[in-house]
């Protein structure tokens, strides 16, 4: 089920990963499972929004710059970046970004 994230009072950090997949899908959808419940564990994650439609945007928000770099370092999700730029994706970018403001409806 999809949703949009229920982030607190800003200022938060976002990260933008967006990314176009090759024709390889071997282990990409369990991969992609369990760092999204492995995610959900780490200190300072705040939640995070997912899409694809040719190109692909995650965005996850986060409570620190320090949060966002420990998650970088977590073993599990050492190995998913390796396959990522080893089989699953052509191409991708990483942005963090300051969120200083956010306003909407329905959430």
């Amino acid at each position: 089920m999809s949703k949009i994230s229920n982030t607190p009072k800003p200022p938060f950090y976002a990260v933008i990963f967006t990314s176009i997949r090759t024709n390889i899908d071997e282990g990409y959808g369990q991969m992609s499972e369990e760092m999204a419940q492995l995610v959900q564990k780490q200190p300072g994650y705040l939640g995070h929004e997912s899409a694809r439609d040719g190109i692909g945007i995650t965005v996850s928000y986060w409570k620190s710059l320090e949060a966002i770099r420990n998650w970088k370092m977590v073993s599990e999700h050492l190995f998913a970046q390796k396959m990522g730029r080893e089989k699953w994706y052509s191409s991708f970018k990483a942005r963090i970004c300051l969120v200083e403001k956010e306003y909407g409806f329905g959430v």
